[in-house]
């Protein structure tokens, strides 16, 4: 499942990421309009409506209550980037949420469940995953201050994962990276992005002075790796990143 059918489960709020995640245009689009002129906006011309397409049938949804005679612009901006959020990852499909929601309270207690964050709870329902770690190695590329496999930073990092996570840090490392700790079943050579095409496991390095902790970039599946010179650091620093990512630290 998507990301954020665990938060609808979790009761935790949708953020502008979770729209990223799973488009990555329609994201990008919804964001130009953050850097625009004002008087651009609404030179736009857009309104509070969403083209959707079914069955070869194009419509026009309301965003808000006579959405169609509201126009966008640089005051209403924010109101119109929230409408979109909420149709698009609560609105367009409120029927089915709603009959999911219904039926697995009606198995799980909410309550029982306020003691995990969206990670935890689907590596919970979905289980821990067998991870083929020289599958793995062999299917990340690298990228930034190095190209290859032989630097001294790529070594320490996988000498952490095999040797110092166990499965559970090992699955929130690909939750970190990927949005999921899902491993296809031909391996990580066939490794989707959020776009469908097959993006593999990407350790992009950073210097360390442009931030502390490693971040991650789930729509093409990358990490970007500050140069560490110690494995003890870079233990630390990246633990803390993939235990802490749930609620959106070092992720963009």
């Amino acid at each position: 499942m998507v990301r954020t059918i665990y938060k609808h489960l979790l009761g935790w709020p949708v953020t502008f990421e979770d729209i990223q995640a799973q488009d990555e245009d329609y994201y990008k689009n919804l964001k130009k309009l953050t850097d625009m002129n004002p008087d651009d906006i609404a030179n736009m011309f857009l309104d509070f409506t969403v083209t959707e397409e079914s069955m070869g049938v194009r419509e026009d949804v309301p965003l808000v209550e006579g959405g169609s005679e509201k126009e966008v612009t640089g005051e209403n901006l924010g109101e119109y980037l929230e409408c979109n959020l909420k149709y698009r990852l609560m609105g367009r499909t409120k029927l089915q949420l709603t009959e999911l929601l219904l039926g697995f309270f009606d198995i799980i207690p909410e309550p029982a469940l306020v003691v995990f964050d969206a990670n935890e709870l689907e590596l919970i329902l979905c289980g821990l995953p067998t991870i083929d770690m020289q599958d793995w190695r062999e299917n990340t590329n690298y990228s930034g201050l190095v190209s290859s496999s032989d630097a001294k930073v790529i070594d320490m990092f996988w000498d952490v994962v095999e040797n110092d996570f166990d499965r559970e840090l090992r699955a929130r490392l690909l939750q970190f990276v990927t949005g999921t700790s899902g491993v296809p079943a031909r391996g990580f050579s066939v490794l989707q992005g959020s776009d469908g095409n097959i993006k593999k496991f990407t350790i992009h390095v950073v210097d360390k002075e442009t931030f502390a902790y490693p971040r991650s970039h789930t729509c093409f599946n990358r990490i970007d790796l500050p140069n560490y010179t110690s494995r003890q650091e870079l233990h630390d620093k990246l633990k803390t990143a993939i235990t802490l990512c749930s609620v959106g630290f070092s992720m963009e």
